[in-house]
């Protein structure tokens, strides 16, 4: 192995995208990743991708008319609306959905998915989403100890389940017997799966993504080189020709005709990426920021000017019983009714069925200057046996080890449970004022269930508001939340052919930088879920294009 096409250095969905279209265009790629398992922190994700006007959407009668995918983005970006990098994304992604549904990628639509801000110009309230449909595991044989597994967290003994019907499924498993036969098959599976495999292999969210990926990999030839860690990018006249690599047989180098796609993750677990207060990143180890190293001694420009530095997002520092530990993402009970979110000192601060960017931002906003950043979901006993809370799970799951180990607080009175946690007496008040409220379905402070993110986040059945419901049956629970990140949104500077440009703005020949690595089309803003793998997948698919009618 030492010669190649095109040279993709990270197996995320921007690089695994890249590396399949090259492919079945008749390059010959490699793929080099530093861990020793494909996937990067997409194969942790939720796997929804935000890619407007797609095949699916408009087979389903969904079509954006007047150009209203840009002009929300326009509204929400505001100064950061990169008209060039814009245009690019929103006219490539529906071709690549339909370039790698052609070459047998099955994608699901999520068109109840609404944008997060509807109150601008051109907001959707669905046709934007879509995910890669589950994913038997068994069909890649032993090659599926390859890939990146579920983060333990966000899955169920191992087991991922997909936002939407499937989760829902689970939610309503002892209410509706529909839905608890899907629950016991799924679980019963899984459990053979776990007996025969050792792992999950009813692949979902990212994980069904980079499956899927991988497989079209290997059908169309693109070998694979794990753990190999990118020390130096190697260039000639002027242009990057391959890259030197250090493995466990010793350095190597890799040509590349066409040039290098550096996919390596983002810089979200660097030294120097922006702490937000203490942030604790969701995305994996090797997210250090190497792709910015790389590029550097070429004259690589690093975009640190975003509005946010990072896809912002609520966790909790989970202890395991085994010892380990890790960080469950509040994403899904936010918005369900009968929770709310408080400072230390005991007064709410967000909508908090809003966006996990929008929550980690307001967090942010109200802690006072040297003063860590600290927030816990307040809730009673009939909504943590109801919707869980953190990685605490519903009903009829144990708590047990959640409450001994201390990542859920109990206690019989508010009073009580705000001595715990160490938050003012103020908690009291604030739930009183809350379910005074509450009772009517109102939110006065914040508007909960003001828009149709909002109400999608809710419980259809709780009227006459989905994300309302009063604090009231003892005993009462606590998690602690603290801002995380998914990923980085700063970058190194690419243009609309996702190639990576110098501090003059010329782009740097045979270099191109997609993913997280590359700073984010959207400038530091979260206008919708999905719009970090959205991008991703459609400017891997863009540089995968260009390489491929580049000369050698």
């Amino acid at each position: 192995m030492a010669d190649c096409d095109l040279l993709v250095i990270g197996s995320g969905a921007a690089g695994l995208g890249a590396a399949v279209t090259a492919s079945a265009l008749g390059l010959d790629v490699i793929v080099a990743e530093r861990a020793n398992v494909l996937g990067g922190t997409t194969a942790w994700s939720g796997g929804w991708m935000w890619l407007p006007c797609n095949p699916l959407a408009v087979a389903a009668g969904m079509v954006d008319q007047g150009g209203a995918p840009r002009l929300y983005l326009q509204s929400v970006l505001g100064e950061r609306f990169d008209g060039e990098r814009i245009d690019a994304f929103l006219a490539a992604a529906p071709e690549m959905v339909q370039f790698m549904t052609e070459i047998g990628f099955r994608f699901e639509a999520g068109n109840s998915i609404c944008d997060i801000y509807a109150n601008q110009p051109g907001a959707g309230t669905g046709g934007r989403s879509l995910i890669a449909a589950p994913f038997d595991g068994r069909r890649l044989g032993k090659r599926i100890a390859m890939l990146r597994q579920t983060k333990r967290e966000t899955a169920l003994l191992g087991m991922p389940i997909q936002a939407g019907a499937d989760l829902g499924a689970f939610f309503h498993a002892t209410r509706r017997p529909g839905a608890a036969l899907h629950a016991a098959v799924r679980i019963a599976r899984h459990l053979r799966d776990l007996a025969l495999h050792g792992r999950a292999m009813q692949l979902r969210n990212g994980g069904a993504l980079v499956a899927r990926l991988f497989q079209l990999g290997e059908q169309h030839g693109v070998r694979w080189l794990t753990d190999a860690r990118a020390v130096a990018l190697q260039s000639a006249n002027s242009k990057v020709i391959g890259a030197t690599f250090e493995t466990s047989a010793g350095e190597r180098t890799i040509t590349a005709r066409k040039g290098v796609l550096l996919a390596c993750g983002g810089s979200s677990q660097s030294r120097h990426f922006p702490a937000a207060g203490n942030h604790a990143s969701l995305a994996v180890p090797e997210a250090d920021g190497s792709a910015g190293t790389l590029a550097a001694p070429l004259g690589a420009r690093f975009d640190r000017s975003l509005v946010h530095a990072g896809a912002w997002c609520p966790v909790s520092h989970v202890a395991w019983p085994d010892g380990t530990k890790g960080l469950f993402p509040h994403i899904v009970e936010r918005g369900k009714p009968g929770v709310i979110a408080v400072r230390s000192d005991g007064r709410r601060f967000v909508n908090e069925a809003d966006g996990y960017h929008d929550y980690v931002n307001a967090l942010l906003a109200a802690t006072p200057p040297g003063e860590a950043a600290r927030s816990w979901l307040v809730c009673d006993h009939g909504f943590l046996r109801r919707w869980g809370l953190g990685v605490a799970k519903p009903w009829p799951l144990p708590i047990r080890h959640w409450l001994r180990s201390g990542y859920l607080k109990r206690a019989e009175t508010l009073a009580e449970l705000a001595r715990t946690c160490g938050i003012d007496p103020t908690l009291a008040v604030s739930v009183e004022e809350f379910n005074r409220h509450a009772a009517r379905g109102e939110d006065p402070q914040f508007h909960r269930g003001w828009s149709p993110y909002n109400r999608n986040q809710g419980d259809p059945a709780c009227k006459p508001n989905p994300n309302v419901a009063p604090i009231a049956k003892a005993p009462f629970y606590a998690v602690e939340v603290v801002p995380g990140s998914f990923g980085s949104f700063q970058g190194l500077s690419t243009d609309d052919r996702a190639r990576v440009l110098r501090d003059d703005g010329s782009p740097i020949a045979g270099l191109y930088a997609a993913g997280a690595d590359a700073a984010s089309v959207m400038g530091g803003h979260y206008p919708a879920g999905g719009i970090n793998l959205g991008p991703a997948m459609t400017f891997g698919y863009i540089a995968a294009m260009e390489a491929a009618s580049s000369g050698q």
